[in-house]
């Protein structure tokens, strides 16, 4: 418990606080790649000797990573000296990182023998080999095939480069001038951390920057226990799916229940699919406060109070339940690349998880399933290789009581200006904007989709496009909001030989191929009907919403004029009702609804029962067996209970050596 006084502890918190943001700047202006130094996928932060981060940038890099505990990583190397820098990138290390791509660093700041702190930070690698260019896939089953992993070890020693692990790694990537560029400019992060430490050291004293640290630890975790303070006990359950959980594969369940008790709140990941033989799964360890599956936790936390301290201290009164050989906590060697986009949906999850406690206070749902971007092909003029990130898809953010949602923004992925992209890569880009209607109708409208289309011209070109979904499925509205529209993937749209190619994540492209890219619309909130007629004739004028779209708000518009008479009678009329009553009075789109039909929660719940009662290496499998009897069984509709348990005892007979353990057994 820290023992500073007030004053003392917030000017060192805006101290720390500026530190974190000195170290981001430093390596968004140094960075080589386009993924870094546009995109911002990267962190820089400060931990504690034992890594827990006391300090973060509020709004440079990856926000995803406030709170993330470097102890894995720390520990695994047996003693530190001045001028050491430690690298790993494995994601079953110490589960710091959470895919390859990721290079994590850490360096020790000392005061004279006294170990003050650690300087921290990761960039998104744009490839670091791996089966497919920029190393991710969803058709990836194995961490083995994601590209080169580092254990954790002495990149620097007591200032000394270690040249041989350097040469090991850019030996293994596809582009390693931006590669070794990139990890230069973490290096100059981490020594601005250092130099601003010091400069607190200087003049405050070790002694009382260290207290600080702790200080504004303890600050985070009483901001945090107020709010769910606010709250009324209970459990919140929301379930929610990625389209696939495999390439052309039955959809993933992800299921989550927030027990709020107090100040204090378990979220347990119970029922949540098995683990994948696919790269979705989400490495954690099992760790209780294991930061990807409490990135919506901090967000719904700094929606709530914007002068929360951004550390770990917001973790401290949560705790996860996550099972394991589950695809939120995989068992080695399990592919880990794409646990982007399980991470994206939790974050919804607990939105929509939060929100029924607090409906008026949270938004609808976020979009999610746009993509992003990377190309590798060769500039014809020059017959140079050419491999970079060009652009993150995004979707919106959802519609709240206050306000309509974001358009084409969401989490923290920045745009990438257009004269950029094609610089970094010999493509031209034909088109860049917004999807008209694609955000679900409400009384504050849904965000919309971003769309690109975008045209090759060299042979051999490879487009990975990580991080597709949402084709089947959309994200769900709020208090009588709409959800949104689902994305879109095309091949030479508009011709005779377009292709629609769902949820795909590696394109092979010929020369002169287009590639148009959508993402999904986010959630509208409240009755659509009670939207102003000024602000939907505005979202017309602008093109956010076409003249039929309006009809969807109750709304007759022709050559840009409302028809107040027709829009009076149409509002008039009683609306059909799109599902019936959902808790926290969510609105689920169609596709989902008519899934349910038979795989109801009550379905999955006891398919989950059966798949967690064999061994891990048989789930994946079984449960794709199971789908497909299920599938056949003409009466499945009626009774999916009884249908799974008539799949699973004939698979049973199939397969003896799966020798199931005790129902309800621990994985």
């Amino acid at each position: 418990m820290s023992t500073l006084d007030p004053v003392t502890l917030q000017i060192l918190k805006s101290h720390f606080e500026a530190a974190a943001e000195s170290m981001a700047y430093t390596l968004l202006r140094t960075a080589h790649s386009a993924f870094v130094k546009e995109t911002e996928d990267f962190t820089s932060g400060l931990t504690t000797p034992c890594g827990q981060t006391f300090a973060s940038p509020k709004d440079l890099g990856a926000t995803w990573f406030i709170g993330l505990d470097y102890a894995g990583a720390i520990e695994a190397i047996p003693d530190y000296r001045p001028g050491d820098i430690c690298v790993t990138n494995d994601p079953y290390s110490g589960f710091v990182c959470t895919h390859a791509p990721d290079m994590h660093l850490w360096m020790p700041i000392f005061a004279g023998e006294r170990l003050i702190c650690f300087a921290v930070g990761h960039i998104h690698n744009t490839d670091m080999g791996g089966a497919v260019p920029a190393s991710l896939s969803r058709a990836l089953t194995e961490v083995h095939q994601e590209g080169i992993r580092i254990p954790p070890m002495k990149l620097v020693d007591a200032g000394r480069m270690n040249d041989e692990v350097l040469r090991i790694m850019l030996r293994n990537v596809r582009m390693p001038d931006q590669n070794w560029g990139d990890l230069k400019a973490q290096i100059a992060s981490l020594k601005t951390g250092e130099r601003k430490i010091m400069d607190a050291v200087a003049r405050f004293g070790a002694d009382t920057v260290c207290d600080a640290m702790y200080g504004v630890l303890d600050l985070a975790d009483r901001q945090a226990r107020r709010l769910f303070a606010e709250m009324a006990d209970g459990d919140y359950v929301f379930t929610d799916y990625i389209d696939e959980d495999s390439p052309g594969g039955v959809p993933c369940r992800l299921k989550l229940c927030v027990q709020v008790r107090g100040d204090e709140a378990v979220f347990d990941f119970s029922g949540s699919d098995p683990q994948l033989q696919s790269a979705l799964n989400m490495p954690t360890g099992g760790l209780p406060r294991h930061i990807l599956p409490l990135v919506g936790y901090n967000y719904v936390v700094y929606s709530l109070d914007t002068t929360v301290a951004l550390n770990a201290g917001l973790l401290r009164p949560v705790r996860c339940i996550l099972p394991e050989g589950s695809v939120v906590n995989p068992v080695y060697p399990a592919a880990t690349g794409m646990r982007s986009l399980t991470c994206t949906r939790i974050q919804g999850m607990v939105v929509g998880a939060f929100s029924q406690a607090m409906p008026d206070r949270l938004p609808a749902g976020p979009a999610g399933g746009g993509g992003i971007l990377n190309v590798r092909t060769t500039d014809s003029r020059t017959g140079r290789l050419a491999m970079a990130s060009i652009n993150p898809i995004t979707g919106g953010g959802g519609g709240s009581a206050r306000e309509d949602g974001q358009d084409g923004s969401n989490s923290f992925l920045k745009n990438t200006p257009i004269e950029i992209t094609e610089a970094e890569v010999p493509i031209k880009v034909l088109g860049y904007g917004l999807v008209p209607d694609s955000g679900g109708a409400g009384r504050h409208r849904g965000g919309l989709a971003a769309q690109m289309t975008f045209q090759l011209f060299s042979p051999n070109s490879v487009v990975t496009a990580r991080n597709r979904d949402r084709v089947r499925f959309s994200c769900w509205g709020l208090e009588g909001g709409q959800p949104g529209a689902t994305c879109g993937f095309l091949r030479n749209p508009g011709t005779a030989g377009e292709e629609a190619l769902g949820n795909t994540d590696v394109v092979r492209c010929a020369p002169g191929d287009v590639l148009m890219i959508s993402a999904s619309g986010a959630g509208g909130w409240g009755d659509p009907f009670t939207r102003p007629l000024a602000e939907v004739l505005d979202d017309v004028a602008q093109g956010k919403v076409s003249e039929a779209g309006a009809l969807a708000y109750g709304v007759v518009i022709a050559a840009g004029i409302v028809d107040q008479e027709k829009t009076l009678a149409l509002r008039a009329r009683p609306k059909p009702a799109l599902n019936g009553p959902t808790p926290g009075g969510l609105t689920l789109d169609p596709a989902r609804l008519a899934f349910e039909t038979v795989w109801s929660d009550t379905a999955w719940d006891h398919l989950s029962e059966r798949l967690f009662a064999l061994p891990v290496e048989w789930r994946f499998f079984m449960k794709h067996q199971i789908f497909a009897a299920v599938s056949a069984d003409a009466a499945a509709a009626s009774d999916p209970v009884a249908a799974i348990e008539r799949a699973y005892a004939s698979l049973l007979g199939l397969y003896p050596q799966m020798a199931p353990r005790t129902i309800g057994a621990a994985a």
